[in-house]
């Protein structure tokens, strides 16, 4: 029985220092390490991570912005259409008026001729404008539609490290 306890004594022996991380006589070097491996991977983060991040931030936001200013230019020249057609109509409308007046009683059929006339043009006005609008807006769309599937690829290549074809990207965009 002695050689019994003897052996359970001797275990016990090595187990008596604790949780190692907690021994107190090893905090210089815990901490000296700790103080090199942050200072390292701080160093690698501001110098080299944080640039690179940066970049490609400021790269996609310009590629945005200028998405947008596009879209705008498009926009703002549909309503100088829009203004343009309106004031057409409404010049076409003050003359056709202007001769119904003078010349009402002498020449209604010329009058509804004229209208009419005015009526076409601002038809076929509107209808041009309707197509450059919807033109503009696919343009829009489209380069949108570019923009979001290249930020996708270049976002899960630089987390990922993985090439996704524009395809890929596409699809999982649901263009």
């Amino acid at each position: 029985m002695q050689e019994h306890a003897t052996t359970t004594e001797g275990t016990e022996a090595k187990h008596e220092g604790g949780f190692p991380p907690f021994d107190t006589t090893t905090f210089p070097s815990q901490l000296f390490w700790l103080t090199v491996t942050f200072a390292f991977l701080f160093t690698v983060m501001w110098r080299v991570a944080g640039p690179r991040i940066n970049a490609a931030i400021t790269s996609r936001r310009g590629a945005i912005n200028g998405a947008i200013a596009e879209a705008s230019k498009a926009r703002a020249d549909a309503e100088a259409a829009q203004a343009n057609y309106e004031a057409a109509l409404t010049a076409a409308r003050t003359k056709a008026n202007a001769l119904a007046e003078e010349t009402r009683q002498k020449l209604n059929a010329e009058i509804a001729k004229a209208k009419a006339e005015a009526d076409a043009r601002a038809h076929d006005a509107m209808a041009a404008a309707d197509a450059r609008i919807a033109g503009t807006r696919e343009t829009a769309k489209a380069a949108v539609g570019v923009a979001a599937r290249d930020a996708a690829i270049a976002i899960v290549e630089r987390l990922t490290g993985d090439r996704v074809s524009a395809d890929e990207a596409a699809k999982a965009l649901g263009n």
